[in-house]
């Protein structure tokens, strides 16, 4: 009598070993341990690390071992083939099979994309000139630290979160740093005019410098071929030996799209994370769900988690799209913003200024229900104030005592 074939679990591939991919895998293993033989393919040479926590490294804060969220033995101890340092090149979808730079062919079941996203650098003169950065991963950061202290002056493009926190960074490290922004004023898409000068005034006591309205015309480099300079379209100019680009962020979707899968600016995907392909799933800064692209870590987690909930063949996930909050990551300077803090012709605003210790809360309300907020200098109630937004809360019978925060209202109720 023959035996039985043994039966082969299905494998899942993994492609991109960063936030969100790494958490979709812990999600999944909650729900069905034992159901996939699993691969992952990374680019970098390292386990899972926080990317949120880049900034306080750059700073000498932290160190890369303390912000890694899953080591190698991780990996291991969860029976996951862990392909470090390897680029997936290509996706054969009749034959499912991803094949890698370096000649591996990887056969996959279900295949997960989570890409990530690309550093967008500015397309002017003088791009290729040596000493110019971006701030997305590891490498960046020992780049940066390596040059800390052979250069001296560092010109940050960009003033959004993450230009302000390399900023910062380069400034406790010993650098002259100065912002260069297209905006009037800083983190404009995260805060309002006067929340933003409160923090220009805070990083400006760090020593920081900034240039407002300043679009970048060429970079300009010595015999060497290294940046010395940044000329801007109003005539100004500024000199710099080390330049950080912080311009945005543009969905990694080139694999994708050489697998014939559909994409616009990122990969489409239905509320399942599914792909057009059935048998593919995408999650994170590669995606495009619903018209809308991802770049905080809030998001990209919850989309880990419905993927996770298909792929253990529980089918009842959805992605829905909700509410953001941001916070910005420097030592000593509490920023936040939540929802809708700009208002519509309906809502109403209310504001407290604090102007001797620098604290400012703006809350907007519309029918009764709070639909943005903006804290500076006294935060601790943001998350609190971002509830109310996501719940969509009626603050009628506390409305007055609003602006004092969560204790100040439970206490008068």
């Amino acid at each position: 009598m023959n035996a039985a074939p043994i039966a082969t679990k299905p494998k899942l591939v993994l492609i991109g070993n960063g936030m969100a991919g790494a958490r979709c895998l812990e999600e999944l293993l909650k729900l069905a341990p034992d159901k996939y033989d699993i691969s992952v393919i990374g680019e970098e040479r390292f386990g899972n690390y926080n990317r949120i926590m880049l900034s306080p490294v750059l700073a000498g804060e932290k160190t890369i071992e303390s912000i890694m969220l899953n080591d190698v033995d991780w990996y291991h101890d969860h029976k996951i083939t862990l392909y470090k340092g390897e680029k997936a090149v290509k996706i054969n979808r009749k034959q499912r099979v991803v094949c890698t730079e370096s000649g591996l062919e990887i056969p996959y079941t279900r295949l997960i994309l989570a890409t990530g996203s690309i550093p967008r650098r500015l397309a002017v003169p003088g791009k290729e000139l040596s000493n110019i950065f971006t701030f997305r991963d590891i490498n960046d950061v020992n780049n940066m630290l390596a040059l800390c202290h052979q250069r001296k002056h560092v010109a940050v493009i960009g003033g959004g979160l993450l230009g302000l926190e390399a900023a910062n960074g380069l400034s406790i490290q010993g650098m002259e740093v100065t912002v260069i922004h297209s905006s009037e004023y800083l983190l404009n898409r995260q805060l309002d005019e006067e929340a933003a000068r409160l923090l220009e005034r805070s990083l400006a006591s760090k020593g920081i410098g900034f240039y407002f309205n300043a679009r970048t015309k060429a970079l300009i480099g010595d015999s060497n071929g290294a940046v010395t300079q940044l000329q801007f379209e109003d005539g100004r100019t500024l000199d710099a030996d080390m330049v950080i680009m912080a311009t945005g962020i543009t969905p990694n979707i080139e694999l994708a799209q050489s697998a014939g899968l559909q994409c616009q600016t990122g990969i489409l995907v239905s509320d399942a994370m599914q792909t057009f392909d059935p048998a593919i799933y995408a999650i994170g800064e590669c995606v495009q769900h619903r018209g809308e692209l991802f770049g905080l870590v809030a998001p990209l987690f919850e989309q880990a988690k419905v993927c996770a909930n298909h792929l253990a063949e529980l089918g009842y996930g959805i992605y829905v799209s909700k509410a953001l909050a941001t916070q910005l990551k420097i030592t000593g300077i509490h920023a936040f913003s939540a929802g809708n803090f700009l208002g519509t012709h309906e809502s109403e605003v209310i504001t407290y200024h604090d102007e001797y210790h620098g604290y400012y809360k703006k809350l907007v309300i519309a029918h009764n229900k709070l639909i943005g907020a903006i804290l500076y200098g006294d935060t601790q109630d943001g998350g609190w104030f971002f509830d109310l937004i996501q719940a969509e809360t009626d603050i009628s019978d506390w409305r007055d005592q609003l602006i004092f925060g969560k204790d100040f209202c439970n206490q008068a109720a």
